[in-house]
């Protein structure tokens, strides 16, 4: 099922979460105390450092005078969800939609809520509420009513968002499942073995039985048949597509290798399906490591590709993960072959090198990428946040505030900027200029 996640992009050790900046914040926040304020601050270093229960204690501090806050219940679900404590999770994020009905991301954190925990009955009911700030939550509705199903509203559902927006891939796959059930299959079946048995050097045919089976979970019948098509037509490349899943199924590693290399050679084969065998085999990689070798001569296949950089994916597949080390080989992998092009695979790892303290890396890596891109604010960050970490706050003083000439929008970045600059500031002994940094970054937060 395909889930329109909340978009979270995690900065440093003392970084603000885009989610909270970029949201729609409630309407009308009144001043708060400077209580209120500290401890509003404290919830989010409490929250970057992933000190979930401090975070939780600072926000309700923040609920003592503030009772009715939405965005200090919506933060308060984000660390419980952190937690996996679902339920209060859901809860908090319940309330801050009761508070402010109107503000999207409250309703978003109740459907991540609903998804993870495979409510997806509850997860229908909130998405209902999602669609009318953005129309493309049907697509995620359609994969609810899939999971739940509710084959005739998703049917409707997809007509309708393809006469809307246009066909999508996804929608039909999903319409093509369900028109190929009861009785159409059995026919189709029927048809397809017909046809097969009056011309058994059609390689089309195979390919559509396979499917039929497949979306049947009838595993010993797409082997018989993916087997009569190697016999019938040895040269079949499509043969190897529904081998190679057979061999890693039954743990037959080298012919499942040979499989997907001949599979990822052929020119015959879509883009999408290599990509999908590559990414199921990275599936079996994380859990048989030996053969990494294999995976990493499988990259190659894609060296030439233009619309997906497979080495980069596979990075965000380890980092997402929590495998760090691995995600970090990956974006090096990617970034010798596309160094001066690639502005997001230098981010992705330089935040990889912030969640593992390579504080080194960050502030030296960061600086390469300030003589290659000179205008682009998100690396002086990184390097003011390795700075600092590495306890060389004039540097980190210095390369921020240069970075700020280069900022255009107000946002998660800009308030990032201020709280490096306030640590900067403070391990300069400079306490003036250090509240005043935090400061700004508190006004900038109240004011979204």
């Amino acid at each position: 099922m395909k889930k329109k996640a909340l978009v979270v992009l995690l900065f440093g050790m003392f970084c603000i979460p885009v989610s909270l900046v970029a949201q729609t914040e409630p309407e009308d926040i009144a001043l708060v105390n400077d209580e209120f304020q500290d401890s509003f601050y404290e919830s989010l270093l409490q929250k970057g450092i992933e000190n979930y229960d401090k975070a939780i204690v600072a926000l309700e501090k923040c609920l003592k005078s503030q009772p009715n806050d939405a965005t200090v219940y919506f933060e308060l679900g984000k660390n419980y969800l952190a937690q996996k404590n679902f339920e209060r999770a859901y809860n908090s994020f319940e309330r801050a939609t009761q508070i402010d009905p109107k503000n999207k991301w409250f309703w978003e954190g109740m459907y991540d809520v609903s998804y993870q925990t495979k409510n997806y009955s509850q997860a229908i009911t909130v998405i209902q509420k999602l669609i009318p700030f953005d129309e493309s939550f049907k697509d995620d509705l359609i994969s609810l009513y899939m999971a739940t199903n509710q084959l005739d509203k998703a049917l409707g559902l997809i007509n309708e968002m393809n006469d809307k927006f246009g066909k999508s891939d996804e929608r039909e796959l999903y319409k093509i499942q369900i028109l190929s059930g009861g009785k159409f299959q059995n026919e189709e079946i029927t048809n397809l073995i017909s046809q097969i048995n009056k011309n058994p050097k059609e390689e089309s045919n195979y390919i559509a039985l396979i499917f039929l089976y497949s979306q049947n979970n009838e595993a010993d019948k797409v082997l018989e048949i993916t087997k009569k098509l190697e016999t019938e037509i040895p040269a079949s490349e499509w043969a190897q597509v529904s081998l190679f899943k057979s061999y890693l199924d039954n743990n037959e590693a080298p012919k499942a290798i040979n499989a997907m290399n001949l599979v990822l050679a052929s020119n015959k084969i879509d883009a999408k399906i290599k990509h999908r065998i590559l990414n199921e085999f990275l599936i079996f990689v994380n859990s048989n490591p030996q053969f990494t070798p294999d995976l990493e001569k499988a990259i190659g296949y894609f060296d030439t590709d233009k619309e997906v950089n497979v080495a980069k994916e596979i990075g965000k597949f380890y980092q997402n993960k929590k495998q760090l080390d691995k995600a970090v080989k990956y974006y090096e992998l990617s970034l010798k072959k596309n160094i001066t092009e690639d502005i997001e695979t230098n981010l992705l790892l330089l935040q990889a090198y912030t969640e593992t303290k390579n504080f080194e890396l960050v502030a030296k890596k960061a600086m390469e990428m300030i003589e290659l891109f000179p205008s682009q604010p998100q690396f002086y960050y990184y390097s003011g946040l390795g700075n600092n970490q590495l306890q060389q706050f004039k540097k980190a003083k210095d390369i921020l505030e240069t970075g700020l000439d280069y900022l255009v929008e107000k946002g998660s970045l800009e308030i990032n900027f201020y709280i490096q600059l306030g640590e900067a500031y403070n391990g300069l002994g400079d306490f003036k200029k250090k509240e005043l940094y935090f400061s700004k970054a508190n006004q900038l937060l109240k004011e979204k």
